[in-house]
């Protein structure tokens, strides 16, 4: 069982205690009944059982409810938990929100009423297309063009990388508009999957399976009031969009370096070596007391992160990259270090460590790469002192 003393830090409220536990209780009854032997079937069943048991409903606001929005500890603990028992239902659940992310914090009513409903409760699923083949990190210089055509927007382009790439229902889609250079020339497009025009190009398979495409976009028109937010503000959108979410990446990394020391302190105290536990050796307790502190430093970096956006803070840039940097670099070291102390078992195809370990690398690239992230930190820090 996971160390849950975390959850007295005076970040949380009683709120989210209650909501850890009952997010813990949920997983461990339904998640293992899934099947993954096919990816895209096994995706597209957690986003229903987790829309069925009403965890979507923290991945986007409310449309009927004028003062509800995204907490972003609650956020953060649910990817956590989610990780710890299963990346994939992590994957469908932080999916929802990144693909909606766009129409809860800047979305018009009509666009909120139309899709949320449906996100929320599982019933669609949402991807959030800002990748491009040349245009990874450097989002400004991103170049799917959307050309306007009378009422319509005519895009013509590719993105790739795409997260729930052929399954989603629909794409929040950043293209070049052309308002003025870089940045401030994007913006941001809803578009229905099955929108003419959009075609999946290339499914791509990685070192752990989650649905990822290539897609392109031929003269595919929408309408206008596809936009979200006005145009030239695709930069700002996006931006927005992952101050909130980067935190929830690092919560993520966070549930698998915890799995990953629970497995490791099941392993040491009943593998025996020697004629003793493996955990009476005192090179392998300085492997638990640098998982345990890695942990519990990253933690603190991510629920600050999160706990200052919940209070108000209108950007949490530094805090966020912060808390991804390290959550993601030491949950890597945390997981490589669990399939040391597990030996051979640790490389099994199928053990949970060696699952782990193929989960967590992605973590350490999407939504920002950690060098990004050392970027952003430095940029931060030269700016804090006036330079």
């Amino acid at each position: 069982m996971s160390d849950k003393s975390f959850l007295d830090w005076p970040f949380f409220e009683a709120r989210h205690r209650d909501l850890a536990a009952a997010a813990d209780a949920w997983a461990a009854q339904n998640l293992a009944a899934i099947d993954h032997a096919d990816t895209d079937a096994a995706c597209r069943a957690l986003v229903a059982a987790l829309g069925a048991g009403g965890w979507l409903k923290l991945t986007a606001i409310d449309p009927d409810d004028p003062n509800s929005g995204l907490d972003v500890r609650s956020l953060c603990l649910l990817r956590e938990t989610l990780a710890r028992h299963d990346g994939l239902a992590d994957f469908a659940f932080a999916m929802q929100g990144l693909g909606t992310g766009a129409i809860s914090l800047f979305g018009s009513d009509a666009q909120k009423r139309r899709w949320l409903p449906l996100t929320r409760a599982g019933k669609a699923i949402s991807a959030f297309a800002l990748s491009e083949p040349a245009s990874g990190s450097d989002v400004a210089n991103l170049s799917l063009a959307a050309r306007r055509d009378g009422a319509d927007y005519i895009l013509d382009g590719e993105k790739t990388w795409i997260s729930n790439g052929g399954i989603a229902d629909v794409y929040t889609v950043f293209a070049r508009t052309g308002e003025a250079p870089a940045a401030k020339g994007l913006s941001a497009f809803l578009v229905p999957a099955d929108t003419p025009g959009l075609a999946v190009a290339e499914r791509i398979e990685v070192i752990a399976p989650h649905p990822l495409a290539r897609l392109s976009f031929s003269g595919c028109r929408v309408p206008a009031s596809a936009m979200i937010g006005r145009p030239g503000e695709g930069f700002r959108i996006a931006m927005g969009v992952l101050d909130v979410f980067r935190s929830t990446v690092a919560a993520a990394a966070l549930g698998f370096a915890r799995r990953a020391l629970d497995e490791s302190l099941a392993r040491a105290t009943s593998r025996q070596l020697f004629g003793a536990p493996l955990f009476d050796l005192q090179m392998v307790q300085g492997h638990i007391a640098d998982m345990a502190l890695d942990i519990d430093a990253a933690a603190l970096l991510v629920y600050r992160a999160a706990w200052l956006k919940d209070s108000g803070a209108p950007r949490v840039s530094r805090e966020a990259a912060m808390a991804k940097l390290f959550a993601t670099d030491r949950a890597q070291e945390v997981i490589d270090k669990a399939v040391q102390l597990h030996g051979g078992d640790g490389v099994r195809k199928g053990s949970i460590v060696e699952s782990l370990y193929r989960e967590i690398r992605a973590l350490r690239i999407y939504e920002g790469a950690s060098d990004v992230q050392k970027v952003i930190i430095a940029r931060q820090a030269l700016q804090s002192a006036g330079g």
